[in-house]
């Protein structure tokens, strides 16, 4: 069974529709977060590790253009309508928070925050709308937003490509483990944001009294 499906993903990752498809999803997940566009770029990072198909070099710069792409979809749709959409998130939710905390970022550090919140699950559209939402210049936008989707599609590919090489012989665990790697990295730099959000929130209180 395991060398069925082995054989009818490597069939289709040695096509050049893979990169259509990676483009597609990518630039879907810039304003329409369904499913993570990391999960498959980890995948084809490993199978470029196990057989050099796909070509590891197009990954990450169709990964990098489909996210590009993406986000400026998802800059417009802030620039025209981000209040509205704003708007209707149900209070205290997980995606208002996200919003919210995106707004602050963007405030504190600029078009910085545009590369840090590709890394934050469900932020990264959060960013956009909210960057769009705010009239941030847009030639300065696409400046950091290269920066962000290049870094992100280095780093997903080179995950999945680190996975591969550890398990040449047998991709599907080659994916288990690189995701696994994506998954813990991406826990970690949360539970990291959150001690700080935390320890801030502390000393706040501290020097309030």
């Amino acid at each position: 069974m395991d060398n069925a499906i082995l054989q009818a993903i490597e069939g289709f990752v040695a096509t050049p529709w893979v990169y259509l498809a990676l483009f597609a999803v990518a630039k879907l997940d810039g304003f329409f977060p369904v499913v993570p566009s990391e999960t498959l770029v980890v995948t084809l990072g490993v199978f470029a590790a196990a057989d050099g198909n796909p070509n590891l070099f197009l990954i990450i710069v169709v990964a990098a253009l489909g996210a590009f792409a993406g986000d400026h979809i998802s800059y417009y749709i802030g620039r025209k309508s981000g209040a509205r959409i704003y708007a209707r998130l149900k209070p205290g939710s997980r995606t208002q928070k996200a919003y919210d905390r995106v707004g602050d970022m963007l405030e504190k550090r600029g078009g910085v925050m545009l590369i840090i919140a590709r890394y934050i699950p469900g932020g990264r559209t959060a960013a956009t709308l909210t960057t769009g939402a705010t009239k941030y210049p847009l030639k300065s936008f696409s400046r950091y937003d290269a920066v962000a989707a290049l870094s992100w599609a280095i780093y997903s590919a080179g995950i999945g490509f680190v996975g591969g090489s550890a398990f040449e012989h047998n991709p599907l665990l080659g994916v288990a483990m690189g995701l696994g790697l994506a998954l813990t990295i991406a826990a970690v730099h949360e539970g990291v944001r959150i001690l700080r959000e935390r320890r801030a929130a502390s000393r706040a209180g501290t020097a309030e009294q």
